[in-house]
Parts: C-alpha cells; structure tokens; sequence
C-alpha cells in the first residue's frame, strides 16, 4: 500500500542530528543524504527550510557544507516542525464539494480535532531537543 506520509520532518530531525554529532565540522550535503538515503537535492530542499528557520547555516565552495546553529541542546524538535511544516493542519485535511452538506460539516469537525492534534503534537515535540537526540545516538 503507497505511503503519503510527508517524511520532512524526519528527514530535518536527522540531519540535524547529524550535524550535531559534529559540531563546528562542514557537512556536505551528498555526504548528509548518503547517511539518510535521500536525494542530495531532497536534502538541500529540507536544509534550505532549517536554514530559513535560523537552525542551520551553509557554505559554497571546497571545503563547504552546512553546520548546526547554536546548540542543538536549545533546538526543541517543536521548532524543527514549525521550520518543515508552518502552522499548516497536520491531518491533511481534504477539501470538500462546497454542494455537500455532510463535507462542510465534516471539514469544520476535522478543523477542530485538527487543531486538538496540533496543539498535543506541539506540547509534545518542545519536551524533546535535537541535543537529547545527538545523545541518544551517541550513546546507544
């Protein structure tokens, strides 16, 4: 069965965690996408979206590459989401038939449950940081 399953997030969280395994080092992006399995260009792509965000800087040229902003132990993973996501829904909310009763109906049902979703996976993502992550890895 295909996924539609937006894996940005992920993808941000572990370079992040890369980064921050190594920090002060350039990272190149090729090197970042061989350890994920995902396209150079896909990375440059989420990486171009932490660094809009202030959580990662980059550099052209030899010895170029991206490093972590700061200290991944004040990068809450809530951020992270906020930097691939936006405050867009996290159901992925449908639109419907403006002729369907049911689907007006529906779509104010799930806008709300979609905020309640949005609001515990927030509360839940600032109790993590991207520093307890790089621990966990190194640690494990």
């Amino acid at each position: 069965m295909p996924s539609n399953v937006n894996t940005q997030f992920s993808l941000a969280v572990h370079m992040l965690t890369l980064l921050g395994r190594r920090p002060g080092v350039m990272q190149p992006s090729g090197a970042l996408a061989g350890s994920a399995g995902a396209s150079p260009v896909h990375v440059r792509r989420v990486l171009g979206r932490l660094r809009r965000a202030g959580l990662v800087r980059s550099r052209n040229g030899p010895g170029g590459g991206w490093l972590v902003e700061g200290e991944v132990c004040a990068i809450t993973l809530d951020v992270v989401w906020a930097a691939i996501h936006g405050d867009g829904p996290v159901l992925g909310l449908h639109e419907a038939s403006p002729d369907c009763e049911t689907g007006q109906q529906i779509q104010d049902a799930l806008g709300a449950l979609d905020r309640r979703a949005a609001a515990a996976l927030v509360a839940e993502l600032e109790r993590t940081t991207v520093g307890d992550l790089v621990d966990a890895t190194v640690h494990a």
